[in-house]
């Protein structure tokens, strides 16, 4: 048996620093196989799977369930049968979309876990801390405090994760960019009643429809005629950099906070095809499996307050981005329709912008082109 050989906490998101533990698969003394899931962290992002990367046996666990690790911090030693020529070697994992295998070091090669694998293909180097010490730890158990003043009372909530990540973006965002908000409350009527029609149709049988499908649909179209607001502002050239591919973020409210995973290319989607791949963000979203790379690159974003039963709100960008469009409730309310009033179905849209490169006319004509395409969504939407 070799000497043990310490392995790291690689950069498995875009500008990770640190992830905690969220469960051990294996225990000291278990023997490991190649690829076989060792370790779940819970990034700032999403929980992803660690493979083992050579066959051994666990000889030390460097974290505790609940401890957070910097980057390059060890996880796990572990012995392996072959010999190796040094106790903490660089290793080198290739993510890759379709299993295909990578090698670490000089050792046989390795095939990435499920969590790792539906990131981009990109290269990550596991390395030990700089100065070689061991890897600070603190308290994370949510609901314990150190504080003696602590009144019987309260309860203390750590942040960490998502919405630690969520909480320094918003921030960020609203401090950075200059929001400005408008509304306007449209009649979905036609809308409901093609989101009924679809739904009864055996064509689109085992397909997820809901309103926001078609709130995403309509946005999409909106942007490719507005394409100047799927843009971002590059504060360090002092230039406006409009984007040619609409990448649409859809904030996802799930158990570890607020996520915005992005449908990628949704400008080259059928209906169908920006439905399916909804309700596949949101179901990965939910169970905490969202890949880090369907958090990145993200053009403008679509959030449904609505389901929360709210009419309107002014929603903070998502930084990066220019714009973001909230729906609210859909709601019967009395109508003016051809000098008459009727009933109709309703919702308020709402959409903050980045005022140094959205202007007042140029967001104005992005949200009254959705309220439009929602109005008389029928040959615009399906096409």
């Amino acid at each position: 048996m070799s000497e043990p050989v310490h392995f790291h906490l690689p950069d498995v998101g875009e500008g990770l620093t640190e992830a905690e533990v969220v469960a051990w698969h294996v225990a000291v003394g278990d023997p490991v196989e190649l690829n076989q899931l060792i370790v779940d962290i819970e990034t700032a992002k999403s929980i992803v799977e660690l493979p083992s990367p050579l066959e051994g046996t666990v000889v030390e666990l460097c974290a505790q369930v609940g401890e957070t690790v910097p980057v390059g911090g060890r996880l796990i030693a572990i012995a392996s049968p072959v010999e190796s020529a040094d106790e903490a070697p660089v290793a080198e994992i290739d993510l890759v979309e379709d299993e295909s295998s990578a090698t670490v070091g000089e050792s046989p090669q390795v095939l990435v876990g499920s969590g790792v694998r539906r990131a981009s293909a990109r290269r990550i180097r596991l390395t030990p801390p700089a100065d070689g010490g061991t890897v600070a730890t603190r308290d994370r158990a949510v609901g314990r405090a150190s504080p003696s003043d602590l009144l019987v009372d309260e309860r203390r909530i750590p942040v960490r994760g998502v919405r630690k990540a969520t909480a320094a973006a918003m921030v960020s965002s609203a401090f950075t960019a200059p929001h400005a908000t408008e509304w306007v409350t449209v009649d979905v009527t036609a809308t409901m009643d093609l989101l009924r029609r679809l739904r009864s149709s055996s064509a689109w049988s085992g397909v997820r429809l809901t309103p926001l499908v078609l709130v995403a649909k309509a946005l999409v179209l909106a942007v490719r005629a507005f394409p100047e607001i799927n843009a971002s502002w590059d504060e360090e050239s002092q230039e406006i950099i409009v984007r040619q591919r609409i990448n649409l973020g859809v904030a996802a409210a799930t158990p570890r906070g607020l996520l915005v995973p992005n449908i990628k290319d949704a400008q080259d989607l059928d209906l169908r095809e920006l439905a399916e791949a909804l309700a596949g963000l949101v179901e990965l979203a939910r169970a905490g499996r969202t890949p880090p790379e369907d958090m990145a690159r993200g053009t403008i974003t679509l959030t449904n307050i609505g389901a929360f039963g709210i009419d309107g709100g002014t929603p903070i960008l998502n930084p990066g981005e220019a714009a973001i469009l909230a729906v609210g409730a859909i709601r019967p309310l009395p109508w003016v329709v051809e000098g008459e009033i009727v009933v109709r179905q309703t919702t308020t849209l709402c959409l903050s912008f980045d005022h140094r490169l959205v202007d007042g006319e140029l967001g104005s004509r992005v949200l009254h082109r959705v309220g439009e395409l929602l109005s008389a969504p029928e040959t615009a939407v399906l096409m």
